[in-house]
């Protein structure tokens, strides 16, 4: 299972790397099934756009701050624990 998982990071790492920002931060919310993505901490984001029904685009002023991905685990089937 850990391997699987490895993996999957290690293919994710060239998209990441394209994103542009030095840092990124992951948190998951397992009760809520929500992933936020943040390229700067604090985020202080002042507007949020929706890009689809689960994935919001959250900005301060025009730069982005992050992404908001909503039922991370029915749209990525990601198991929970």
């Amino acid at each position: 299972m850990a391997e699987i998982a490895v993996q999957e990071v290690l293919e994710a790492v060239p998209h990441l790397a394209r994103a542009g920002s030095q840092h990124l931060w992951f948190d998951f919310d397992e009760e809520a099934d929500v992933l936020y993505i943040s390229f700067e901490k604090p985020q202080q984001a002042t507007d949020t756009d929706p890009l689809d029904d689960d994935t919001l685009m959250r900005y301060r002023g025009e730069h982005l701050v992050g992404i908001t991905i909503l039922n991370v685990s029915k749209r990525f089937g990601a198991n929970k624990h």
